[in-house]
């Protein structure tokens, strides 16, 4: 299992050379939190793995949680891994969110997301014109 904080470490460098649904999940937590706060991104993030894990049930074994002032994630073995089926279930993820970061913030916040190379490039978020 990857367990992970709120935000990578300074000296932490991360690459991508596949779509690696652990790493990718990292971009999205990473950037949620640099615009929303740690809070708010725990929370569209459950709602959106519950809502997601009714048609993909691989997406019950991630958990959010917080330890005092902090919020931390833990994926399961099959994202760490890259197990099949693992990018599906994050492009479901994405679905989900896309629609709640709509709901809420209208395109500012997915314009942003879709800037960060490898989310856009390994299709994680449904195309702009899919409502």
């Amino acid at each position: 299992m990857s367990v992970r904080s709120e935000q990578p470490q300074e000296d932490e460098a991360v690459e991508v050379p596949s779509c690696d649904p652990a790493v990718l999940f990292e971009f999205i937590w990473g950037a949620l939190v640099d615009l929303l706060g740690s809070a708010a991104t725990a929370t569209l993030i459950r709602r959106s793995l519950k809502r997601a894990a009714a048609r993909i049930p691989g997406l019950a074994g991630i958990s959010i949680s917080r330890e005092r002032f902090e919020y931390r994630y833990v994926l399961s073995s099959e994202w760490k891994d890259n197990a099949t089926g693992a990018l599906d279930g994050l492009r479901e993820l994405g679905r989900e969110l896309h629609v709640l970061l709509i709901e809420l913030t209208g395109p500012v916040v997915l314009h942003r997301l879709r800037g960060v190379p490898d989310l856009e490039r390994c299709r994680v978020f449904p195309p702009e014109n899919e409502p």
